[in-house]
């Protein structure tokens, strides 16, 4: 059935593991992709411009700013983040839905922009485990990971206006919650009944 592209829009405080649980689902599912975000931060180890991020200068984020050319932009632990209105508006209209992972305030702003979005909010088991996970990532410096710890009690509280919350505490446990959340979205009345009324001709 033909219908409009659905995004989902996916937060969490770093560490959380948002990332690898949209991959995964991006595995399972057809006619799912990922919206790949321009970043000002430098690249880590294994990641891939284009791939995992747009990885841009600082002037030309300012530049595709002040061109209207992001649907949201945020500044997160000192860099830019930001996801391309060109980027969303192909994907919905082509019918073809989109997972976002972005921070909770690129969310506010796409919650006013979207209507049809779902926003789902993923939250680590508990702050020690988060901790651990932002330790073994070896990426960060130790003052980088008190500053992520600080921040993820504020971002927690933003869970409140998400559709969906899920604990990643057993990974393959959230990957089915996440999956549910997807399928229950793709079959809500309001996203199928246009094309449902065009096979049964139901006026």
């Amino acid at each position: 059935m033909k219908r409009e592209g659905i995004i989902f829009i996916i937060s969490a405080p770093s560490g959380a593991g948002k990332t690898t649980l949209c991959k995964e689902v991006i595995d399972i599912f057809r006619n799912l992709r990922h919206s790949v975000s321009y970043t000002t931060r430098q690249a880590r180890p294994g990641e891939v411009h284009g791939r995992d991020y747009f990885f841009v200068s600082p002037d030309e984020f300012q530049r595709m700013t002040a061109a209207g050319e992001f649907a949201e932009w945020a500044e997160v632990h000192g860099n830019l983040y930001g996801t391309a209105v060109k980027t969303l508006e192909e994907y919905r209209k082509s019918g073809v839905d989109v997972i976002l992972d972005i921070d909770c305030q690129g969310a506010h702003q796409l919650k006013e922009r979207y209507q049809g979005g779902v926003f789902i909010f993923i939250l680590p088991p508990s702050f020690k485990e988060l901790r651990r996970r932002l330790d073994n990532r070896n990426s960060d410096s130790v003052e980088v990971i008190e500053r992520r710890i600080e921040c993820a009690a504020a971002e927690i509280k933003e869970s409140r206006w998400y559709d969906y919350i899920i604990v990643n505490d057993v990974f393959s446990k959230a990957v089915e919650e996440l999956k549910s959340v997807l399928i229950a979205e793709r079959c809500r009345t309001r996203r199928v009944l246009d094309a449902v009324a065009e096979m049964f001709d139901i006026t």
